[in-house]
């Protein structure tokens, strides 16, 4: 009986094309790019409307739960988003990817290796100053009104 690879299958149980499956990996990573980028702006403007301020300090605190609650077993700084797309990018035969998703466009757009404790140490400042406006503007932050005459 001949061995089938598993991840050839569809979920019918049919055989996948590797031009299909690649098609599908490539959308994926794509997908997981833009949710990556998504939480990022997220998290850094997020506090500045006052309808998303609440949602957004759930964001930080989910961020800083990832980075150093799931840290502590997986490393600081660990994110789940960029260990899936990590795998996704694996399949697509990239290889040495770093520990960081903003370290890879970092270097991608720059088109150099820059140094990854600089990004941790920007990343990580970024965020420091995004939670403590939020923690701000959510539980002491209160709009003066007009004084009536």
């Amino acid at each position: 009986m001949p061995s089938v690879d598993i991840s050839k299958i569809n979920y019918a149980g049919e055989p996948v094309s590797t031009c299909n499956q690649n098609m599908n990996l490539k959308l994926l990573d794509l997908l997981f790019t833009l949710l990556h980028l998504l939480i990022i702006g997220f998290n850094l403007f997020g506090w500045i409307w006052k309808r998303t301020r609440k949602l957004h300090f759930g964001f930080i605190l989910l961020t800083a739960a990832c980075w150093f609650l799931l840290g502590i077993w997986f490393g600081i700084g660990y994110c789940p988003v960029t260990e899936w797309q990590w795998e996704i990018k694996e399949k697509l035969g990239e290889q040495n990817l770093p520990n960081s998703f903003i370290k890879y466009y970092a270097d991608r757009i720059f088109n150099r290796n820059i140094d990854a404790i600089f990004i941790d140490t920007i990343t990580a400042v970024c965020f420091f100053a995004a939670a403590v406006t939020s923690i701000y503007v959510n539980f002491f932050y209160k709009r003066k009104r007009p004084a009536a005459l």
